[in-house]
């Protein structure tokens, strides 16, 4: 194909004032032929030829649409530029001697051999072809049309020879899919085989569930006997049951026509025990009143533990305890309360055993006064009397009022509170309810054998909480 539409191109050689037209034919012996149809790579050879020599060119001697191409870069020059070049090539014929001079300068032994008309034998075809046309020796024509011939040879060759790689790849994917055919018919053959093997196991395993069933319906029709003749004794049972249950029925009503008659022969003698026993209390109580006349005793206005409390009124210095051994009898809290349930219980606490171990962190001061508050509040509940008992070096001050029913009591000198415990257990009448709060087991042990009832501390603090 041309470099663009053709163009007329009888403009004279540089350096002639008149020059032989195109194609090297005679002066006077007609019009110039036309522009060969080039193959496409002779075309961008000649295209890219040019390009390369475009900046060596003087800036005078490029056509106008040239000297912006001439400034591209390398790699975009002819790229970007083919257009424009071709079509100065084909309209410019002193514009094409001027590049073709540079561009056989360049070419070299190769250039001079195509400007002589002769081209080597191992030369690219393609070369040849775009200097051949730059240059236009004698018979450049028919080194473009070899060259074309050369190309299409080549472009035939490429063709066979893709269509022979095609042809080979075909014949390989065909070589794979009829091995991959072999594999998955062997595949489908050991399927069908395990397959008719699994056929041959379903059949034999329905054979024996055929037989099952026929058993398990042999069975179910037995079982159905059976449970027809069962059914029938249970009704007889049931029958007999009910006859039983009336006459159970019956004897019930019996027997709470019996205890109603009971009752109340026990009501009429219970009536008859109360009217005996209201006679013998009247009896004692009357006998008691002779006997206080007769012995002429006068109200009492102390208890025992005031008479212990007195003996401590007067002492002024006392000297602190060395630390006991401790120890719990129970904890209870129930307990306690069970203890001061009973009539004239007499509630003795030792004071710091329990302070210390329910709220050790106060100050002493604080310690008895949250104590001698919480018995306060006991007493108040229970009507008892309540004795609470400290060590003291020396009498204490700052003491919160005394709740009524509470007596605090402060040890002397030379005597612990646990000694002082042991003497208002001592001073308490035999069978009355003394109950003794503390955690030393020297004196649970030493209370107990006076018999009092001992209780650890814990029981006293948990009360306390609770209230």
């Amino acid at each position: 194909m041309p470099l663009t539409e053709p163009y007329d191109d009888h403009l004279p050689e540089e350096g002639s004032s008149t020059a032989a037209p195109e194609g090297g034919a005679e002066p006077g012996a007609g019009a110039p032929e036309p522009e060969p149809t080039l193959p496409e790579p002779v075309r961008q050879r000649i295209v890219a030829l040019t390009a390369a020599v475009l900046p060596g060119l003087p800036a005078d001697e490029l056509p106008v649409p040239l000297r912006r191409v001439a400034k591209f870069a390398p790699n975009r020059r002819a790229r970007l530029g083919a257009p424009v070049i071709a079509a100065q090539l084909t309209a410019d014929p002193l514009f094409r001697q001027r590049a073709t001079a540079r561009v056989l300068a360049d070419a070299g032994d190769l250039g001079a051999a195509v400007v002589e008309g002769t081209a080597p034998a191992a030369a690219d075809p393609v070369e040849v072809a775009a200097l051949a046309y730059l240059a236009r020796p004698r018979g450049w024509r028919e080194l473009i049309e070899a060259s074309g011939a050369a190309v299409r040879a080549e472009a035939d060759s490429a063709v066979i020879a893709e269509l022979v790689r095609e042809a080979e790849q075909r014949a390989t994917r065909a070589e794979h899919d009829r091995a991959v055919a072999r594999v998955e018919a062997e595949k489908l053959r050991d399927e069908l085989a395990r397959v008719r093997e699994e056929l041959g196991q379903l059949r034999e395993e329905n054979r024996q569930a055929q037989r099952t069933l026929r058993e398990t319906q042999a069975r179910e029709r037995r079982a159905n006997e059976l449970l027809a003749t069962e059914r029938g004794r249970a009704a007889r049972a049931a029958a007999d049951s009910d006859a039983e249950l009336r006459r159970a029925r019956a004897r019930l009503a019996e027997a709470e026509a019996a205890a109603g008659v009971a009752r109340a022969s026990a009501k009429e003698a219970r009536s008859v025990d109360d009217a005996r026993l209201w006679l013998l209390l009247e009896t004692i109580g009357q006998a008691a009143v002779g006997l206080r006349r007769e012995l002429a005793l006068d109200p009492v206005e102390k208890l025992p533990a005031d008479f212990v409390a007195d003996a401590f009124a007067d002492s002024s210095a006392v000297t602190p305890a060395g630390t006991a051994a401790r120890a719990r009898d129970t904890d209870d809290p129930a307990r306690l309360d069970q203890l001061l349930a009973l009539p004239r219980a007499h509630l003795v606490v030792d004071g710091y055993n329990v302070t210390k171990r329910g709220f050790g962190e106060m100050s002493l001061e604080q310690q008895r006064k949250r104590l001698i508050t919480g018995l306060g509040g006991i007493a108040a509940q229970t009507g008892d009397e309540v004795t609470v008992v400290f060590d003291g070096a020396e009498r204490m001050h700052g003491l919160p009022p005394t709740p009524r029913g509470v007596r605090v009591l402060f040890s002397r000198k030379g005597e612990t509170a646990d000694e002082l415990i042991r003497r208002l257990v001592r001073a308490e009448p035999a069978g009355r309810p003394v109950v003794v709060v503390s955690s030393d087991r020297e004196v649970a042990d030493g209370v107990r054998r006076h018999g009092a009832y001992p209780l650890g501390a814990d029981s006293l603090l948990r009360r306390l909480a609770r209230s």
